[in-house]
């Protein structure tokens, strides 16, 4: 028997050992193949990776969780750069940005930080444009500090009935991440996460070139793995606590919803939040899920515009 623990011993300290190395190896790859396109702002010591281009009104684009600024700089960007000065952050902990520091996954503290950049940055009173839960990030700037205008994309807006699924239970302790996301990040396969996006994006299709653009490897890295499992399982919570808040939503505010979006529904969020603000503009994507961003631009486009013309900006 004590031979036989030996042997266990060593079989797990060889698999630990591979897994380690696997995760490494990637995260390697991820930074060769999909290296920053854009600048490094420091704020209190940390780096926030943001791309900058265009003229006009300020206007800053803040991406869903999982993801990363290339979301928005695959065809988006360039579609607004011609009308506006787009800045398109990497939120803390994902993509090229650091980690907020204590494993703080709040929203406000990820505004904090945004927010320092975007002032170094000139962009004091932008257009807010967030999706999923950069919209979210989106609506808490505009609560705390003085913005022309905010658009959210399928975004989060009030709390959800029920829990998170089981992928993200599994990560709601320490213990969970620090074995949950090297595994991850050495083990998942390319094709479990094409068919995760393929979902994302449902019913359309994900564009072509999309999922390469994005970068497989820069979303599974151990340390975003693990910073993105702690923004999720925090938001519900979050979003109960600022419910009271919202009434102080006076800006013009744009709601771009597709009604078959199963990751964030609209009849849970965007719909009752545009009930709730006199101010919410909320249009309907029929048979759109969540990406619209992708598969419908033409309507963010739109409501950005609406937002910007709102704000005295157009």
């Amino acid at each position: 028997m004590k031979i036989l623990g030996l042997v266990v011993l060593i079989l797990l300290g060889g698999f630990a050992a591979l897994t380690l190395w696997r995760a490494q190896a990637r995260e390697a790859r991820a930074l060769r193949d999909t290296p920053p396109s854009g600048q490094f702002v420091m704020v209190d010591g940390l780096r926030v990776h943001v791309q900058v281009a265009g003229t006009g009104p300020d206007l800053v684009l803040i991406h869903g969780a999982s993801g990363n600024l290339r979301d928005f700089t695959f065809g988006l960007m360039d579609r607004l750069t011609p009308h506006y000065r787009v800045l398109a952050f990497d939120r803390p902990g994902l993509g090229h940005s650091d980690p907020l520091p204590g494993e703080d996954a709040s929203i406000a503290g990820q505004v904090a930080v945004l927010k320092a950049a975007a002032d170094q940055l000139g962009a004091t009173h932008p257009i807010l444009v967030g999706q999923s839960y950069g919209g979210t990030v989106a609506m808490v700037w505009a609560m705390k500090h003085p913005t022309a205008a905010l658009v959210m994309v399928c975004a989060p807006s009030l709390p959800w009935p029920g829990g998170l699924d089981i992928t993200y239970r599994l990560t709601e302790t320490a213990l969970g991440r620090a074995i949950i996301a090297p595994l991850a990040a050495a083990w998942v396969p390319d094709s479990y996460v094409l068919r995760s996006i393929d979902a994302v994006f449902a019913p359309q299709a994900m564009p072509p070139g999309y999922a390469a653009y994005l970068g497989l490897d820069l979303t599974l890295r151990q340390g975003v793995l693990s910073v993105n499992a702690l923004q999720i399982n925090a938001l519900r919570a979050q979003l109960v606590v600022m419910e009271a808040d919202l009434p102080s939503l006076t800006l013009p505010i744009e709601l771009l919803h597709g009604d078959a979006d199963t990751v964030v529904p609209l009849t849970i969020h965007s719909l009752p939040l545009s009930q709730r603000l006199p101010n919410a503009h909320l249009v309907v994507l029929p048979g759109v899920g969540h990406m619209p961003h992708h598969t419908n631009p033409d309507a963010v486009l739109a409501a950005i515009d609406r937002a910007a013309t709102r704000a005295g900006l157009r």
